[in-house]
């Protein structure tokens, strides 16, 4: 009994302590809700970083399959390349590292963007948060040395960082529910390595959100803004045009290095 008190004040005291830490954090939203590609995502968390206020910024995002690696990857050793034109998946880059990851829009994409230039301490503070809202849902889950989110043994979210001046951008998926084939077959270009692990394997090493709360994904993803922001900031017409132009680099050849 005394033991499991001592585990709620800890619990309690964490919580509180994160929640001063984000108070006054801005959920960046858009005036339009379209669904829109992942590149524009990573141009708006860029936009953000670069144009905004130096407070700090969140926001979710979700998005039709798609696959994104990460910086040093090569994108044939990484992804099916076959596999995803066939089945409508897009291919992108993003500027920090890690590994491939598919999404789609059963997954939540969150971006936090920091005036924490320590990156080690902008991926601690995410991770926090992530397991805070968590916490609020009544799971408990812990963080790895590799900033990803288990619940027991299981992955259930994964994260990616990277530095601009003055700026950090973390990054991540969050796996509420996703396409296990798509996500197996979209970023496992081996037939072989297929055959060796199969789905059921893949299916071991992940979890899904929905199998821990009743909450649909429209209350999960309410649930995160209302715990980790303060108000929110619209960004204009004209920025959204700016993001746009940003994009381009996500969508140039040269820098996904797509095979044709």
């Amino acid at each position: 009994m005394g033991n499991c008190f001592v585990g709620l004040v800890k619990s309690c005291i964490f919580a509180e302590n994160l929640q001063n830490e984000v108070k006054g954090m801005k959920y960046i939203t858009l005036p339009t809700s379209e669904v829109r590609r992942l590149s524009f995502y990573l141009a708006m968390e860029e936009y953000v970083a670069r144009h905004l206020d130096k407070q700090d910024s969140f926001f979710l995002w979700q998005v039709e399959p798609s696959v994104i690696f990460g910086r040093n990857q090569v994108l044939e050793n990484e992804v099916n390349v076959d596999y995803c034109r066939a089945h409508g998946i897009r291919l992108y880059r993003r500027k920090s590292g890690g590994g491939c990851v598919y999404a789609d829009m059963d997954n939540l994409m969150w971006s936090f963007i920091t005036s924490e230039e320590n990156v080690n301490l902008a991926f601690n503070r995410f991770v926090n948060m992530v397991l805070l809202v968590l916490r609020k849902l009544g799971i408990e889950a812990t963080g790895t040395t590799h900033n990803d989110v288990m619940i027991g043994d299981r992955k259930v979210c994964g994260t990616a960082c990277y530095h601009l001046e003055g700026r950090s951008i973390v990054h991540s998926t969050m796996l509420y529910d996703t396409n296990m084939s798509h996500m197996l077959n979209a970023i496992t270009p081996s037939r072989e390595k297929l055959q060796k692990k199969g789905i059921e394997s893949v299916r071991q090493r992940i979890t899904l959100l929905k199998d821990y709360t009743s909450q649909s994904l429209d209350d999960v993803k309410a649930l995160i803004r209302d715990t980790l922001c303060q108000g929110t900031r619209m960004l204009t017409d004209r920025e959204v045009a700016d993001i746009e132009q940003l994009e381009q680099i996500y969508l140039n050849n040269d820098f996904i290095k797509l095979i044709q």
